[in-house]
């Protein structure tokens, strides 16, 4: 019986370590995805400038003229275009804290502390499995098999003392 919790501890640590040997690997295709949408949100923000411009408008006065039309087509236009504006700072600032962290397992923490939730979900939505090549990768795979093993070691540790310490009944028959 005992093997039989020693394999299974095994295998729970093996898994465990397979999971967090990805977490590296999500926050690069993450910051992969960051970068486009990145790209495009500048993109359009270029051209709403450009039009503002044109129109001798700042790139505010335009979103304000905008989301105050009597028109609600244009007026969600401008909700949209000042969303956008936002969602540009709020990219910026994540890609620059990528950018800083020192190392993948950085990369990965700045992602969980503040990730774009669609952006994460169409990173999870689309993620491809890596082999862990890298240090960082190989360090969060240990630590993720350490984590499950030993939470399993533990558990079947504090089950098997409560067996034990559990009063033998007598079993008497009439």
């Amino acid at each position: 019986m005992f093997r039989v919790f020693r394999t299974l501890g095994l295998a729970l640590g093996l898994l465990g370590g397979g999971l967090a040997a990805q977490g590296p690997e999500f926050a690069q295709q993450y910051a992969q995805r960051l970068g486009g949408a990145l790209d495009e949100l500048k993109r359009e923000i270029a051209t709403l400038d450009s039009d503002a411009k044109a129109t001798g408008n700042t790139r505010d006065g335009a979103v304000d003229r905008l989301r105050t039309n009597p028109d609600t087509l244009i007026a969600r236009r401008g909700e949209a275009a000042r969303y956008d504006i936002e969602r540009l700072a709020r990219l910026s600032a994540q890609q620059q804290a990528l950018a800083s962290a020192m190392s993948p397992l950085g990369r990965l923490a700045a992602v969980i502390r503040d990730p774009d939730v669609p952006l994460a979900r169409a990173t999870y939505q689309n993620y491809e499995p890596a082999l862990p090549t890298t240090t960082d990768g190989v360090v969060a795979g240990l630590l993720g098999f350490l984590a499950a093993w030993g939470g399993w070691r533990v558990l079947s540790d504090v089950g098997r003392r409560v067996v034990r310490r559990r009063p033998q009944t007598e079993v008497t028959t009439a």
